[in-house]
């Protein structure tokens, strides 16, 4: 009896230790119950390198990796977001999560519960400013100069050279409610301050949507990080070793590399036809054909296929999109879409305005009709998620939910923000809302110009 006492005393001391039935079995829990269970749960955050919502499908550098090394297991991926690098930890040894998909910096201390695993990536801080002559090659090059930061590491380093260097480089520090890192980038792309700081990851991303960015000077020192995994998962952290080293040269790896880091995001634009000659495009019997089923001006939505392939149908933008419409293949086939006709001119402008259709209907309580068509270009280009995140935002803060300009669209624009983007009225996380702004301003203005150059 008494040998029976012990052996139960042990197994409850076992059991405290674990803290817990669900914890007591994650400290058991490794690739082979994984593999039995059939999904693998991987913990990331919002953001341009890691995972976000794109026209109503899910993106993401680490994502798709994440979701390949689960094939690679032959298990399903769940993802669950996160809003730090903190909370990604903290959940991951609660065991709500298998793994951390996320450049997730390399400490001593983490290693005391973690194991790094998967691809070591070095990360580090980079100047950012415009290609040139006049380009900075040196840090020391920066005295004197004007350079914007964002508060946190950022500042803490630029501050620290310029200790280092004696003084002399005139610092600003933004506000973080009214800029992002992102829209530093922009700035400088757009000449509107000449220099600022970013993760070298963030600058090749944004190096896609401005060629004109130099990111070369690298100013402070290599950071190691990795994907993780508790401590007890060694077997998980072997086989995310092993996956990456054999995966790493793969088509697939380098297609996803290439996708968010070389692609251009931009499509270029030119005449095809001159609207002097009366015409728009070679498709402008099919706009005039299908426009009038949303009760659109055909000038209007050939002004939306310009900007969103040149009129050219054989056009694949990064994401995917295809065709004179650049519809997502998931919404082409949902719009009826023959698999294989993607590029065919009126099966795409045909599947768009059903598309269009829709969306009239989800934002059919905006009572101006043409401010709800500017809410359904956002949609259209952003995806109708990022839209209402804007419109609950905009109706959190006191301002007008149904009118774009100056209200929404302020929103759309600071959903790149932690701020913003990770407030309980958002459902769908990070987005680059510069894009979408300045794509409604593009189709309206554009459109507005045929209509003055076209007729009816």
């Amino acid at each position: 009896m008494k040998w029976l006492s012990l052996v139960a005393l042990m197994t409850c001391f076992v059991l405290y230790a674990c803290q817990g039935g669900k914890q007591q079995e994650e400290c058991k829990f490794d690739l082979p119950q994984i593999k039995e269970r059939g999904e693998l749960v991987v913990l990331t955050t919002n953001s341009s390198t890691s995972y976000f919502n794109y026209r109503g499908e899910p993106m993401g550098f680490q994502y798709e990796l994440a979701l390949q090394f689960a094939h690679s297991l032959g298990v399903k991926l769940k993802l669950k977001v996160m809003n730090s690098s903190a909370e990604m930890i903290n959940s991951l040894l609660r065991g709500d999560g298998d793994l951390i998909a996320y450049n997730l910096a390399m400490t001593n201390s983490g290693k005391d519960s973690l194991l790094y695993c998967g691809e070591e990536h070095i990360t580090h801080q980079v100047v950012v400013q415009r290609r040139g002559k006049e380009a900075l090659k040196d840090v020391t090059q920066l005295v004197d100069k004007d350079i914007y930061v964002y508060p946190g590491k950022f500042y803490t380093r630029i501050v620290n050279l310029n200790n280092e260097l004696g003084g002399g480089i005139r610092i600003h520090k933004v506000e973080p409610d009214s800029l992002s890192e992102e829209d530093l980038i922009t700035w400088v792309a757009e000449g509107k301050i000449d220099y600022t700081i970013a993760t070298n990851d963030v600058a090749k991303i944004n190096r896609t949507y401005y060629q004109n960015l130099d990111i070369g000077l690298v100013i402070s020192f290599d950071q190691r990080s990795s994907w993780a995994v508790r401590k007890t998962s060694p077997l998980l952290a072997e086989a995310a070793n092993k996956w990456h080293r054999e995966h790493v040269n793969s088509p697939e790896f380098k297609a996803s590399a290439r996708r968010y880091f070389e692609l251009n995001k931009r499509v270029s634009h030119g005449a095809i036809l001159s609207v002097k000659e009366g015409k728009i495009s070679y498709y402008d019997d099919l706009f005039k054909k299908y426009a009038t089923t949303i009760g659109w001006d055909w000038r209007l939505l050939a002004a939306l296929a310009y900007t969103e392939s040149n009129f050219n149908p054989s056009t694949v933008s990064w994401a995917g999109a295809c065709g004179l419409m650049q519809l997502m293949p998931k919404t082409a086939r949902a719009m009826g879409v023959p698999a294989g006709k993607e590029h065919d001119p009126e099966e795409s402008i045909k599947a768009a305005v059903k598309y269009i259709k829709i969306l009239q209907n989800m934002f059919a309580e905006v009572p101006d009709a043409s401010e709800r068509t500017k809410f359904v270009l956002a949609a259209y280009n952003a995806g109708s998620g990022h839209v209402t995140d804007a419109m609950a935002l905009s109706e959190k803060y006191g301002r007008n939910h149904y009118i774009w300009e100056h209200n929404v669209a302020h929103y759309i624009l600071l959903k790149s923000h932690e701020e913003y983007y990770q407030d309980p009225v958002c459902k769908n996380g990070y987005f680059r809302g510069t894009e979408t702004y300045n794509f409604v301003r593009e189709v309206t203005e554009r459109a507005e110009i045929y209509k003055q150059k076209i007729k009816y």
